[in-house]
């Protein structure tokens, strides 16, 4: 039990020591105890995004080899060691997930993982087997890494769309304007055209008057002849 206890404690420092040496984008595996958490610490400047995508195989001892197990979950967990161990993520997964957070603030990050089950009474609560969990992990620390190719690249795809959705809106409003302007110009012609109506009415009046007043004055001329003869 000792010699596994240095051998966990070696294999942590070594795995830290690894990532240490690593680029920003950072592809490796390790393998955990059952139940027993593998932690590891991160230096981050502040406001550096991380980005992990990981995966996580169960030994099947009837094949001889790591597969996945519907039963088996992973716990991710990071928290500020500068802050009082103020907690940044907390989340649990499957046997195969992503995990992501921004420094709030300059200094060493501890990220944890641990494994359990969903259902109780399984396997993984027996004996303790060095190694039971194999975990592929691929740890992007800043905006340019590689793994965050797939995420800018659907930030890509929604501003695309949201400055096609503009450009629609723009027409729309391009649209409107045409529209308004139309209906201006019919309201223009169509006060043209009353306007025109009223003065020809008027005018026909004013003839009528005229005339009707030339008939008065001729029937009158007319009926005073009449009685003179």
């Amino acid at each position: 039990m000792e010699q596994r206890s240095h051998f966990s404690s070696l294999s942590a420092m070594l795995f830290a020591l690894f990532l240490s040496l690593l680029a920003p984008a950072n592809a490796l595996y390790f393998y955990m105890d059952s139940t027993v958490p593998k932690c590891f610490f991160e230096e981050l400047p502040k406001d550096t995004l991380v980005v992990g995508h990981f995966n996580a195989e169960m030994f099947d001892p009837r094949i001889n080899a790591y597969a996945e197990n519907r039963d088996l979950r992973i716990e991710i967990s990071v928290d500020e060691q500068f802050d009082q161990h103020h907690r940044l993520v907390r989340q649990t997964a499957s046997t195969a997930g992503k995990f992501s957070f921004t420094a709030a603030d300059s200094g060493d990050h501890k990220i944890c993982f641990t494994p359990s089950q969903a259902h109780a009474g399984g396997w993984l609560s027996g004996g303790q087997v060095l190694g039971t969990i194999k975990m592929t992990l691929d740890l992007a620390i800043g905006e340019t890494s590689a793994i965050e190719s797939d995420d800018k690249g659907k930030i890509q795809d929604i501003a695309s769309k949201v400055k096609d959705l503009k450009g629609r809106l723009e027409d729309i409003k391009r649209e409107q304007i045409f529209q308004r302007e139309r209906e201006a110009e019919f309201r223009d012609q169509s006060e043209a055209t009353n306007a025109r109506v009223v003065r020809w009415t008027l005018v026909q009046l004013v003839v009528l008057g005229v005339t009707c007043a030339w008939q008065l004055s001729h029937l009158r001329a007319f009926f005073i002849k009449q009685k003179l003869t």
